[in-house]
């Protein structure tokens, strides 16, 4: 290799190559002795790095020969230093981590240039020395590179599967093995948000809710189904909350937040609510965003979701029949007269406070509050629904004026009492 001055390192590079083995051993006890992390690396690990050592050593003497060593050069070093280790390797060691073991060597090097250069080119091997130590680490970074890439497909597609393992109800076993190798750590607790996809790259969405989810520190997972995103929160206290700060990764469009459930292999439900969800928000336009799977019961049972129908039927309508017939009988006249309190009371001839006592009684039994608007749409479609499919023996609310006046009049003093 001819320098600017015309010199030839013929010479050096003939010595260099005589100590390639000796400068790998010198720089891996290097290692050993300035990298605390290295001496707990695993012995085959170890003696992949002294491949790598020797193959840089090679390399340095392949780059000057081909005029890598010039100051006006462009010449590249091969990635094929690093090929000699196996990609778990780069899996093992960081990129930081890489760097350093590059410095200890190069230091290695630069301490034996007087011993390597023939007389008269220590400068320029020192100098060769520094231009080959950048070349190697840009070598270094392209390698990571690939990983990085080759992994965030790998992973992009992973948890792809694992989400529409999760919709299509598969397997605890197969959402666990597909989850670990993921590295999902199921911190409790889990839900699953269903939003419209902002379109574009399907790695550009997916890199924006990862971006959000580091932000707030809750684990995800996520997919893109047509276009639907999906997305699997881990170990977020307030799952709707979280969901909240993940919505710049949402499109436009509802965004529908299923019950929280203690691990992933439970996420199922989560999903299906969410899924059935943010099919029938569109019949609540004024919904929250995000809004929880539960508060859209009546929606979803209009549109023939066969679990918000169970539990309307189970947990509200079926609930006041446990709860005695006056508070069923009490609803629908309350409903009849237009939710007007004074109007309900006279129908079943009681005090209005005992009206109001009822209704406060009905919304602890159920949840829903007749007073409120949105909860009394509720009340009225489980009422539609427990009384087209019930479970439990329909109450037949006695008329009051076939009561015996003693009976009835004791009743509505107990009541006005309350």
């Amino acid at each position: 290799m001819s320098e600017p001055g015309g010199m030839e390192l013929s010479a050096t590079l003939r010595r260099i190559e005589r100590a390639a083995g000796a400068l790998a051993t010198a720089s891996v006890a290097r290692m050993d002795e300035s990298l605390p992390w290295f001496r707990e690396l695993p012995a085959d690990q170890r003696s992949w790095v002294m491949l790598v050592a020797q193959a840089g050593a090679r390399s340095l003497v392949q780059w000057l020969r081909s005029g890598g060593g010039s100051a006006d050069s462009t010449q590249e070093v091969s990635d094929e230093v690093f090929a000699t280790a196996p990609e778990a390797l780069a899996r093992s060691i960081s990129l930081q981590q890489t760097v350093a073991l590059i410095k200890v060597t190069i230091d290695v090097v630069e301490e034996q240039v007087s011993h390597l250069a023939a007389p008269g080119e220590e400068q320029q091997l020192r100098e060769a020395v520094l231009r080959f130590s950048r070349e190697i680490a840009f070598a270094a970074a392209r390698v990571y590179a690939r990983a990085a890439e080759s992994r965030g497909s790998w992973d992009a597609r992973l948890q792809a599967l694992l989400v529409d393992a999760l919709l299509r109800g598969d397997s605890p076993d197969v959402l666990a093995s597909r989850a670990a190798a993921l590295g999902w750590s199921d911190a409790p607790p889990v839900a699953v948000a269903v939003g419209r996809s902002p379109g574009g790259e399907v790695a550009a969405v997916l890199h924006t809710v990862y971006r959000q989810a580091r932000r707030i520190g809750v684990e995800v997972i996520g997919g893109v189904h047509g276009d639907r995103l999906v997305i699997v929160l881990g170990g977020a206290a307030d799952p709707v909350a979280a969901t909240e700060k993940l919505l710049p990764a949402f499109g436009e469009g509802p965004v529908v937040v299923g019950p929280a459930v203690p691990s992933l292999d439970e996420a199922t439900e989560s999903a299906r609510a969410a899924l059935a969800g943010f099919r029938a928000a569109p019949a609540w336009p004024t919904a929250p965003r995000p809004v929880p799977a539960a508060e859209l019961l009546p929606e979803r049972a209009l549109a023939g979701d066969a679990e918000a129908r169970r539990r309307l039927r189970h947990d509200v309508y079926a609930a006041l029949v446990r709860a005695g017939g006056e508070l069923l009988e009490t609803l629908d006249a309350f409903f009849t007269a237009g939710g007007t309190l004074e109007s309900a009371a006279r129908s079943l001839f009681v005090h209005p406070n005992t009206v109001r006592y009822r209704l406060r009684r009905i919304a602890e039994v159920t949840g829903f509050s007749p007073l409120s608007p949105r909860d009394a749409f509720a009340l009225q479609v489980a009422l539609t629904v427990g009384r087209l499919d019930p479970v439990v023996p329909a109450v037949t609310a006695v008329p009051t004026q076939t009561m015996t006046p003693g009976v009835r009049k004791t009743s509505q003093a107990g009541d006005d009492r309350r």
